[in-house]
């Protein structure tokens, strides 16, 4: 889900220069919400780690963090599974890409 928000980002920071302080992100995730809006600025802080070890997918958040500064989207939580019509969409979508994840892993392996 955090490689669904960097991927927007990436798209709105190319494509829509006035995107800036224009955006809302909608999701049901409170990992990524609060991972964004609040966490990551003490794992900055205690050089990428958690109380549990290094922050995962580090990649991403190389990538991720200045663009959410830059353009400084807004979030909202949704509890998930609701009828939210967007939020039912994203949840298809994420599961047809797991299944042409799969399938392009079934295909490097044949």
């Amino acid at each position: 889900e955090i490689m669904g928000v960097m991927k927007l980002l990436e798209y709105l920071d190319s494509h829509f220069s006035d995107a800036v302080g224009n955006i809302n992100i909608t999701s049901d995730s409170q990992y990524v919400i609060k991972s964004i809006t609040e966490w990551r600025f003490n794992w900055a802080k205690h050089g990428w780690k958690t109380s549990s070890g290094p922050v995962k997918n580090m990649d991403l958040w190389e990538k991720l963090n200045p663009l959410v500064d830059k353009l400084k989207p807004e979030f909202t939580w949704i509890k998930g599974h609701t009828g939210h019509e967007q939020n039912e969409r994203c949840d298809e979508l994420a599961g047809f890409s797991r299944i042409q994840e799969k399938e392009i892993e079934r295909r490097v392996r044949l």
